[in-house]
Parts: C-alpha cells; sequence; structure tokens
C-alpha cells in the first residue's frame, strides 16, 4: 500500500512541517498603539478639586484666586520662556486666531506645509485664506527653495509651519527667508512640545505660535491647545477673540492695557476659551514633560536601531541642530508599489502592529494627504510632495510601550515585507 504522506513526487508531511515553520516563525505583537498613559492621580485630584467648587470657567473665581487655566497660562509661559500665553479650546482654534491675529484676511495667499494634518489648511480656510501648499523635503520638512520661490510667486506675507510629526526644519534658514521676505511666521507646534532647534525651543520662533493638548499629543486633555506670543497686539486681540468679554484686564500673561484701547470694543467675540478642568489635568502633565519626552525619544532611538537593519525601508533623516520629540517614526518603502504599500498596511494591522500610508489615495481615521482637501481651490503640481508621500509609512509610538518592543515589532515588520 502507499503512504499516503508521499503523494505526487513529495512528501505531504515535510510540506506541512514546514508550514508549521512558518507559522511559528510569523510574530505579532499585542499592545496597542492608542493607548494613553493613565492621567496621573495628582491630575486627577486637581480636577475633582475644581468640580467640587463648581467654578468651572477660567472667569469664575473667588476673590485673590488665579484659577487653574490662569496658573495654566502662566506655567507654559515660563516653561517656554515667552511673555503671553492664552489656553484655548483646541489647537485649531488656536491656529484660527493666530492668523487672524497676523492680519489674514479674506482671499490673501497663506504659505503652509503639504505634508500636514487637515487642520491646518482647515485653519487658513477658516480665516478666509488660501493655502499655498509647500513642497516637503525626503526627510519630511518643507523645501526651503520652494518657500523663496512660492513667497515671491505668491504675494503671501504668512507662512504657517507645521513642525509635522516632530520634523523641524533649519529655523535659522527659515527665518532668514520669511525676513527677507517681509513674511510674518506662525509655528505650529502639535508635534514638538517639548522640542528645539539648535537650543531655541520651538514655538519660539514665530510672531505667534501654537500647541495642541488633544489625545494623541505630547500632554493630554482630550482636545485643547495653546496660543503663544511676545507681541502685545497679537496677545491683545487673541484674548478678546477668545471670549474675555469686558474681563480681559483679568489675564495672567497680560500685555499693556492700554493695547486693547482700539481692540477690546472692535474685536469680535469667538469664545474659545480653555477651562479650568482640563488646565487642572494639564498643569502636573506639564510639570513632567521634558522627562515624558526624554522617555519617548529613549523609545524612538530603540525603535529607529531596530528598523535599521530591516531590508527595504528608508528612515527619515534627523538634522543635529534639531532636538525632537520621537512621539511616532516615519520611515519609506521606496521599492514599493502602492498595491504593496497598501497591503502592507493590511498585513501589518493582522499581526497587531498599526501603521497609517501616507500616500492612500483615500483619507483614513486622523490621516489624509494635501489632494484629499477637495475644498482647496486649486494648486501648483507638488512632484516632490506625491513621490516623497507615495512610499511614507507612519507610525505612533506611545509611552505604554518598552524599549524592547521595538524588536518585536521591527520583526513583524520584516516579516510583512518578505511576504510583498
Amino acid at each position: 500500500m502507499t503512504d499516503s504522506s508521499v503523494m505526487f513526487g513529495f512528501d505531504l508531511t515535510r510540506v506541512e512541517n514546514t508550514r508549521a515553520a512558518r507559522k511559528t516563525k510569523m510574530h505579532t505583537f499585542k499592545k496597542s498603539f492608542t493607548q494613553q498613559m493613565p492621567i496621573s492621580e495628582s491630575a486627577i485630584a486637581s480636577a475633582v478639586e475644581v468640580m467640587r467648587t463648581g467654578r468651572l470657567h477660567r472667569y469664575n473665581t473667588v476673590n485673590g484666586e488665579l484659577s487653574e487655566a490662569d496658573l495654566l497660562d502662566k506655567q507654559f509661559a515660563k516653561y517656554l520662556g515667552v511673555t503671553y500665553c492664552l489656553s484655548c479650546a483646541s489647537g485649531g482654534y488656536a491656529l484660527y486666531i493666530a492668523l487672524l491675529c497676523a492680519g489674514v484676511k479674506q482671499g490673501d495667499a497663506v504659505l503652509c506645509n503639504a505634508f500636514t494634518l487637515a487642520p491646518v489648511p482647515g485653519a487658513i480656510n477658516n480665516a478666509g485664506g488660501e493655502p499655498v501648499l509647500l513642497e516637503t523635503t525626503e526627510d519630511l520638512t518643507i523645501d526651503l527653495d520652494d518657500l523663496a520661490n512660492k513667497i515671491a510667486q505668491s504675494g503671501a506675507k504668512v507662512l504657517l509651519l507645521s513642525h509635522m510629526r516632530g520634523h523641524i526644519a533649519d529655523m535659522d534658514a527659515v527665518m532668514a527667508i520669511c525676513e527677507h521676505g517681509g513674511v510674518a511666521l506662525i509655528e505650529d507646534c502639535a508635534h514638538t512640545m517639548g522640542a528645539d532647534w539648535n537650543g531655541k525651543k520651538s514655538g519660539t520662533f514665530g510672531l505667534v505660535s501654537c500647541f495642541s493638548t488633544q489625545t494623541y499629543k505630547h500632554i493630554n486633555s482630550g482636545e485643547g491647545g495653546f496660543l503663544v506670543t511676545n507681541n502685545d497686539e497679537v496677545m491683545a486681540k487673541s484674548i478678546i477673540y477668545s471670549g474675555s468679554y469686558m474681563l480681559f484686564d483679568q489675564h495672567p500673561t497680560l500685555p499693556p492695557i492700554e493695547t486693547f484701547k482700539d481692540i477690546a470694543k472692535g474685536t469680535p467675540n469667538f469664545s474659545g476659551r480653555m477651562d479650568n478642568l482640563r488646565a487642572a489635568i494639564l498643569r502636573p502633565q506639564l510639570a513632567a514633560l521634558d522627562a515624558q519626552c526624554e522617555r519617548w525619544n529613549q523609545l524612538y532611538r530603540a525603535m529607529e536601531k531596530a528598523l535599521s537593519i530591516v531590508n527595504g525601508i528608508r528612515l527619515t533623516q534627523r538634522h543635529a541642530n534639531e532636538h525632537f520629540v520621537g512621539s511616532s517614526i516615519q520611515f519609506s518603502l521606496p521599492d514599493f508599489s502602492p498595491e504593496q504599500c497598501a497591503k502592507f498596511v493590511i498585513r501589518c494591522a493582522a499581526r497587531g502592529v498599526s501603521v497609517k500610508w501616507v500616500g492612500d489615495s483615500q483619507p483614513s481615521g486622523y490621516s489624509s494627504k494635501y489632494n484629499h482637501w477637495e475644498y482647496l481651490e486649486g494648486f501648483a503640481p507638488l512632484p516632490n510632495t506625491e513621490r516623497v508621500l507615495a512610499c511614507l509609512i507612519d507610525m505612533r509610538i506611545p509611552l505604554t510601550f518598552d524599549e524592547s518592543d521595538a524588536d518585536s515589532i521591527a520583526q513583524v515588520i520584516s516579516e510583512v515585507l518578505e511576504t510583498l
């Protein structure tokens, strides 16, 4: 009788053993890429105390009391070394009023990254401006030659610069180009709280800068943000725009009172201030920010090292002057087609590794690409950006991970790439 394990010229037992070996080899990752660190007990206690008072609004105080929002404004201004801070309901709202304070009016051209997130062109649109998109380099910063050219071509007087995914352009060069072109800089520091360029903190270069405290940012209030500036008039306008009514003189980081003479009654109220409850949650987190940033960078370096030996990957390069905060990591798959990139995302997800393909033809989740924003009137071709984003992969690095997780994640990525 013929052995049923040997048929048609090959050994079925050997085939099954090979399949089993492959199954054993295929790794999976079990931790969540969207799980934040818990809110600290001190922050919870502060929030509970605010709720016990019932005084949630930032101007709802008793005599001589500084509200939690007041204290947060002072704390963040001191942390950055700036004169003024305004805590806002969201980072997107902060961007919107920053644009208004910079003088953006209906139909004005505003320069911004093509590689950014939807709230950035959304804020420009909200302010009545027309985004002029800037090309992206291989290392995910704006193309400085394109910046200089488009300042001359567009006549734009404002640059809304996103330090997208924590990648900081040569800020000395950016400032020189802006000054030469008479362009005001607004920094979007949603991904660079705690970072710096050549020792100068991100958010201290521009006329006005904005930060986010949305859940996936460096400190977490669910939603929220900051506007910071050293300019008296910008701060006065921001205070009125944000909903101070005629209580503006109670703001803890206050420009000279005479600054409000023509501003207080001539500036609309858009009511976008942060409340005391969120401020109470943020203050202890801000006190621990630098330690958190260092922890992120340890995880980033571990991930960078693990991915550096994976065939087919190009890691984004960092400038020596850039002290970043590595809460996410980006890499490219330059030898892979769009179809392979799509399969890569799906197969990684099936193995527990959550990544985003930036070049996807359709937006998903929090991610979108410049040509997904169909409300934009039209823009010049962006061949470099298209090429860079076509094979770009984005991955979060939560603080709930350990350095040892980097090897497990890289193993999954390596094995998935071998199947494409």
